[in-house]
């Protein structure tokens, strides 16, 4: 400044160089307006320095070097500053570290900092100290952020605003909320960013209680705040609060309406998730991915479908891999392979394939569609395979039939070095249950304490089936018995069927009367047992049972199946005559009886009791 406080004359020369580097550069121009800055000797002005420094780092993120040399820009700076001998001036140095944080290289920026304190006059001022506060919390170091907070207290900036907040973010990352609490405590002034920092820090670690505490005790509450508290009530399951919350901001963003959508489809609530969708003023790809991803989480895939081809034709957003892993569970249970070819497609266009995450659901996909050899050929190509991976491979060819080839996958991810997790061990299990392997199931389920596994009350279930299919039903009872748990309704409905197979209706009566009080309404228990009885021709127990079942409430479900045939999904409903073309579809049923009467099917059951049973929708 002049003795008149006023901005120093600048060149002509040096005005042109700084629009230059105002501007959106290229390599390419960056290095000439380095070469204009030589040849006019202007390579010694700080000014234009910090802002050549600050154009070269921000071009890594505005991808202007190519992939294989993006660091170049960052390089290029660094070695320019570190030639330099003006490192007493302190704005310039805080570019430079500002730059290094700012590209996420936050070892260089502490090394950095060390060095300009060893071997040179640098003093450093609270940006300083804020961005290499910012730098230690993202990279966790623990041992560097406890320095730099005892270099803000040599230097006395312990009372500055911004120094003070970045510290309490800093250990709130940590996960050091005492010390965060302690810094909060200590500071004269706060601001929103301070109280949101440390209501950050109590919601992650699930300390609601002083979350609220310091929620209320803001003078002034901006939309952050509120993200950040209902994030924490959502995580908790309190939906009832982060109602409240919504209702009372008054700038309601993106990120509220997303936290919501989460909040409901947690606890099952799709359809206020839909209505708050719906209402959005204006909606993001995670937005998308959130409703999606809800409605494959609550067992709705065709709703999930519908969302996601709405997405793709109203808007203008690609999927991304959040998109592809939630959507790809959908098509996994509508069992809709064309569409997952399709996504596969999309997979490859956009390079997610090296993704592990996608790669496995891309496994799991192809193996609950029936499409084991396409599965596999996914999991082949895998760079990165995790457990998880592994695991779905080896349920995918267990629910297929194919136990051999899933006990075989199962041994090489062992030999692989990868370890079995219960799911892996659910798979193993199942896999033995689909190919009547009793003796290898018992072997994998005792074994599974050496690989420090207890088992769950899944894996009990698939060996209580297992047994039951194989007619094992003593060992199964005692299984049952044995169990460190309470058995539900699926271990005993499993149980009470293999009874019923065995025509064993002593212990079929038994099991009923326990089953009976776990899951009243469930229509198939009471259905077997009635069969059993008029299979034994005892009529009065079969009506008995039938009456029970009606005064309970439970009521049978229509049988039904469901088949893709050229993009349009058709259903076959059990016990219905309405559709406009039943004769057609008469004739085709008997003459399908007919073929298969020839072929030696023995169907137990008239011609026309078989074509009465199926209805085509």
């Amino acid at each position: 400044m002049s003795e008149h406080g006023r901005q120093p004359v600048r060149s002509s020369k040096e005005r042109r160089c700084l629009y230059l580097l105002q501007r959106k550069n290229s390599r390419g121009t960056l290095l000439q307006i380095h070469a204009f800055m030589f040849r006019n000797a202007l390579e010694a002005n700080v000014n234009l320095l910090t802002k050549f420094i600050t154009a070269c780092s921000s071009s890594y993120s505005s991808s202007i070097f190519t992939a294989s040399n993006r660091p170049a820009g960052i390089q290029h700076a660094r070695r320019l500053f570190d030639h330099i001998q003006r490192h007493d001036d302190t704005f310039l140095c805080n570019s430079m570290i500002k730059s290094h944080v700012d590209l996420l290289q936050f070892p260089d920026s502490i090394t950095l900092y060390r060095e300009l304190k060893k071997g040179t006059v640098f003093y450093p001022d609270n940006f300083t100290f804020t961005s290499l506060a910012k730098a230690c919390g993202l990279s966790l170091l623990t041992f560097e952020g406890q320095q730099i907070h005892n270099h803000v207290g040599k230097t006395g900036f312990c009372s500055d605003l911004f120094v003070s907040t970045a510290l309490v973010d800093m250990y709130v990352k940590f996960g050091k909320l005492v010390f965060a609490k302690k810094m909060f405590d200590e500071m004269n002034h706060r601001s929103q960013v301070s109280f949101t920092a440390l209501i950050v820090g109590f919601a992650r670690c699930g300390d609601i209680c002083s979350a609220w505490n310091l929620f209320n005790q803001m003078p002034e509450r901006d939309a952050v705040a509120f993200n950040a508290m209902m994030d924490a009530s959502v995580k908790v399951g309190d939906m009832n609060s982060a109602r409240v919350l919504f209702n009372q901001m008054q700038d309601k963003n993106v990120v509220s309406y997303s936290t919501m959508i989460c909040g409901c489809c947690n606890i099952g609530d799709v359809t206020s998730a839909r209505e708050l969708f719906d209402c959005m003023p204006e909606r993001n790809l995670f937005s998308w991915n959130s409703m999606i991803s809800g409605y494959c989480r609550n067992k709705k895939p065709c709703e999930a479908l519908k969302l996601f081809r709405e997405m793709q034709s109203n808007t203008l957003f690609e999927p991304d891999e959040v998109t592809i892993v939630s959507i790809l569970p959908a098509i996994a249970d509508f069992g809709d392979l064309e569409l997952g070819n399709w996504i596969h497609r999309i997979v490859k266009k956009k390079r997610l394939e090296k993704s592990t995450k996608v790669g496995t659901s891309l496994v799991d996909m192809y193996a609950k569609c029936g499409d084991t050899m396409n599965a596999t050929r996914v999991f082949e190509e895998m760079e990165d395979k995790e457990t998880a991976s592994w695991n779905a491979l080896i349920n995918g060819f267990a629910v297929n039939g194919s136990s051999k080839e899933a006990l075989k996958l199962f041994m090489e991810m062992q030999n692989r070095g990868f370890k079995p997790n219960e799911i892996t061990m659910l798979g193993v299990l199942s896999a033995c249950n689909h190919g009547g392997l009793v003796e290898e199931g018992k072997r994998w389920f005792k074994r599974m304490d050496e690989y420090d596994l207890v088992p769950q009350i899944e894996h009990y279930g698939c060996m209580v089936d297992l047994l039951g299919r194989a007619g094992l039903l003593e060992e199964a009872e005692k299984l049952i018995e044995s169990m460190p748990y309470e058995a539900n309704g699926i271990i005993l409905s499993s149980y009470l069927f293999a009874c019923g197979y065995r025509k064993d209706i002593k212990r079929a009566e038994n099991v009923m009367k326990k089953v009976i009080k776990l899951e009243p309404f469930n229509d198939g228990n009471y259905v077997m047992m009635r069969n059993l009885y008029a299979e034994h021709r005892r009529w009065g127990d079969a009506d008995e049972m039938k009456k029970l079942m009606r005064t309970s409430g439970a009521k049978k479900e229509t049988g039904s199946s469901v088949i893709e045939i050229e993009s349009r999904t058709l259903e076959f409903v059990a016990g219905d005559k309405l559709h406009p073309n039943w004769e057609m579809i008469d004739r085709v049923l008997a003459q399908l009886w007919l073929h298969m009467k020839a072929q030696g099917t023995n169907f137990g059951y008239s011609s026309q009791q078989y074509r009465n049973s199926i209805y085509f929708q």
